[in-house]
């Protein structure tokens, strides 16, 4: 098919963001809006001193969290640059003054990630993870309405005045106002993008591969395909040709159906838009914007396009595998100066841009030359290397006690206890794990039924052999799962408490209430003091929890204090039902308040996250909320109660009090572990969004992070949120983990990527 084209070249690259490019809007051909990972929108404005270029004219901050989608509002009188809409991984949609950079409205109702917005008429709809898609008039919530049962990952309006909508579901929906007009179907994955294709309907990316072509009847027009990985966005433009951007590092351009160029890029493309010149801006994983340009005039200088091409070799050098390994991960040549082990062994190393290989020749003790090893279904290249030499098997073990995974090379030609002896000595360890180590090397080597030498002896005791299924003086431990830290079973509490001086500090208080005018009555008499004490002391002998009760006054007594008492002084008292909730009598006594319409828990959450919350409140209530999982009568209360709990602490996480931040992601963690087993898809979905915040959070404390990522990770393992995780970008996350100085952050990174391979 011959098809009139001019090819796209790099334009110009945008420099400013200082993470992943997730969002563009273009509000001109002289102005554009990107968002990004780094939780800022930059406005970039033609450059008047060179009419190829932009420059950052504005930078946008608010947003706690990364920011996705973008749209624009026209200029009106009050607004003579326009508006700009954004939604963030916060849960919130911002309006924005594009004349200064003010936020002028926040849009707050949504409960997890929103995922898109769109402008109809004077309102703005955003879609969200949680299922719904909103209307919001003058900066209010007018509509609300559940979508779809999965994720809503993008919105649009279009010209006939119908919205559609594209979720995790696979599907389309065709809406007129509330109304579901018709449920398109047709994609095997989430649709993650929609378009506007003029004259004709709409367009549709979908993580199945395919971009779609919709008419507004819901007749598939054009289906796409192309790509090589998922596509997250599409976008069409008046001259007919459509652009679509892919996990694949390619912004594909289509005409008529056929890819007619791909753009390559040095990361993932996670949006792509047309200036309404024809010119095409690209939002990528590097943290860099390009436009891309087919007017001679406007094209890049030579030298920058010389820059850019060497940029893309060096990404796909950096990445290009011989034999399943990184070419920058072989051995040089002076690996070579080591002699083999056998005739034959062979090796391969890196020579310039290629993995050579080479075979040990015994007889004349060199390493002779073979040729170059290209990847391939058959031959050479299919079997693992390690350290440079190849094997039928290269093993990942986990031996525990905190030490990290280490590889294990095998041939089945080996002798299983010479390997593992070998491989003890290599890597210092004791051989006390040498059965298990054998047991692990037939089990995952597929050779059970391995015939011993019966006279073999043990080097090391003198021993014969042992085999499998016989009887051993040492039974053989069975390798330990493959993932280190997941899933999570059972739940954390905060169990230690600094008991005299919470009596010292409720005392000091209450002496300021009795001199208080205006509160004394509010103080506690010197026999309710006393009674305080020893609630404290039936607190502090654990050993004899079993046999100790308290009476109903002893909690009326707390929740007085609770209810009464200023917010500032009420702490230490938050404190002692923090440990109350661990004593099986006090936890059932305490349980009649919440399960009654006068719910104490409820009421503690909403004082303490008033207006100007104190951290010492939030930290002890969140404290209570954490131990409450300890007992089984709670969990009712707690699953149905966990959006309202989830909302009232959100900000939690990026507290600078790190205690804070530990006792939030504790909640979460506990709450991820409950979820899970009462099959609760949308509460775990609530639960891996706010733990995701937490993980991206880079000012949070190392621990926190990382009871977030155990959290985030058993819900994808055992929870029903395994496809959100991976539409929410958790890849990005886990790669950062791994990436860690910290061993534990690295070592569920590196659990949580093996479960999104799976």
């Amino acid at each position: 098919m011959d098809i009139d084209f001019n090819e796209y070249k790099l334009r110009c690259e945008l420099l400013g963001h200082d993470d992943d490019v997730r969002g563009i809007c273009v509000c001109s051909d002289d102005n554009i809006a990107t968002s990004s990972r780094d939780r800022t929108i930059r406005v970039w404005s033609l450059d008047p001193s060179d009419k190829r270029k932009y420059t950052s004219s504005k930078i946008l901050l608010g947003h706690t969290s990364f920011v996705g989608p973008l749209a624009w509002i026209p200029p009106t009188d009050d607004y003579p640059e326009g508006r700009l809409v954004s939604g963030s991984m916060d849960t919130f949609v911002f309006v924005w003054n594009l004349i200064n950079g003010e936020n002028i409205q926040t849009l707050k109702g949504h409960q997890m990630q929103v995922t898109g917005v769109a402008i109809d008429k004077e309102d703005i709809v955003s879609s969200s993870v949680d299922q719904t898609l909103k209307r919001w008039r003058n900066g209010q919530l007018v509509e609300s309405w559940e979508a779809h049962k999965s994720p809503v990952q993008a919105v649009i309006k279009l010209p006939s005045g119908h919205l559609v909508s594209g979720s995790s579901d696979a599907s389309l929906k065709l809406w007129k106002g509330k109304t579901s007009l018709q449920t398109l179907s047709g994609h095997t994955d989430t649709v993650r993008g929609l378009a506007v294709m003029p004259d004709l309907g709409f367009l549709s990316a979908s993580h199945d591969g395919s971009i779609r072509l919709w008419a507004l009847s819901g007749e598939v027009l054009l289906e796409m395909v192309g790509h090589t990985s998922l596509v997250y966005s599409v976008d069409a433009h008046s001259s007919g040709l459509i652009v679509s951007g892919s996990e694949d590092r390619h912004a594909k351009i289509w005409k008529d159906g056929v890819c007619v160029q791909s753009l390559e890029h040095p990361g993932c493309v996670w949006d792509a838009k047309f200036l309404e010149s024809g010119d095409i801006v690209t939002a990528c994983s590097d943290g860099v914007v390009r436009v891309w340009t087919v007017r001679h005039d406007a094209i890049a200088d030579q030298m920058e396009i010389d820059a850019y091409d060497s940029q893309i070799s060096q990404y796909k050098l950096s990445r290009k595998k011989v034999g399943g390994l990184k070419l920058d991960e072989l051995p040089g040549l002076d690996s070579l100066t080591s002699p083999g082990t056998s005739d034959g062994q062979t090796k391969v190393v890196r020579e310039g841009d290629n993995g050579v290989a080479y075979a040990w020749n015994m007889k004349e003790q060199r390493w002779d030359k073979i040729g170059e090893v290209v990847d391939g279904p058959d031959g050479v290249a299919d079997r693992p290397i390690h350290e440079g030499v190849q094997y039928d098997f290269v093993f990942d073990v986990d031996i525990g006690d905190g030490e990290p995974i280490r590889k294990l090379p095998y041939n089945r030609s080996d002798n299983p206890y010479d390997a593992a002896d070998k491989w003890l000595l290599k890597e210092n360890l004791p051989f006390a794990y040498r059965q298990q180590i054998v047991e692990f090397i037939l089990q995952n080597s597929g050779q059970k039924d391995f015939n011993f030498n019966p006279s073999f002896r043990d080097p090391f005791t003198g021993a014969n052999a042992y085999v499998p299924g016989q009887a051993s003086h040492t039974a053989a431990t069975p390798a330990k799962p493959l993932y280190k830290h997941i899933p999570k079973k059972g739940v954390l509490v905060f169990d230690v408490a600094q008991y005299d001086g919470i009596l010292k500090k409720m005392t000091e208080f209450n002496t300021t209430l009795r001199f208080d005018s205006v509160n004394n009555d509010k103080s506690l008499t010197e026999l309710e003091v006393s009674r305080v004490g020893a609630i404290v002391n039936i607190l502090k002998d654990t050993s004899h929890y079993h046999s100790t009760n308290f009476a109903d006054m002893d909690i009326a007594l707390l929740l007085k204090v609770l209810q009464a008492w200023p917010p500032a002084m009420m702490f230490p008292a938050t404190d002692i039902v923090r440990m109350l909730v661990l004593h099986p009598h006090g936890a059932s006594l305490l349980i009649k308040h919440v399960e009654n319409n006068n719910d104490l828990l409820l009421d503690l959450i909403k004082k303490v996250t008033e207006d100007s919350a104190l951290p010492a409140n939030l930290l002890t209530t969140v404290r209570v909320l954490v131990n409450l999982f300890k007992n089984s009568s709670f969990h009712y209360w707690l699953q149905t109660h966990h959006s309202q709990i989830l909302d009232a602490f959100s900000n939690c996480y990026s507290s600078p009090n790190k205690n804070l931040q530990l006792a939030y992601s504790t909640l979460l963690l506990n709450y991820a572990v409950l979820l899970i087993e009462k099959k609760d898809q949308e509460g775990q979905a609530q639960v891996l969004s706010a733990a995701l915040q937490v993980a991206e959070e880079e000012a949070a404390d190392v621990d926190s992070k990382f009871r977030s990522l155990v959290a985030i990770g058993s819900l994808m393992l055992e929870g029903l949120v395994k496809k959100i995780a991976i539409d929410f970008d958790v890849e990005s996350i886990a790669k950062s983990a791994k990436a860690s100085k910290e061993a534990k952050i690295a070592e569920v990174g590196a659990d949580i990527d093996l479960v999104i391979r799976q």
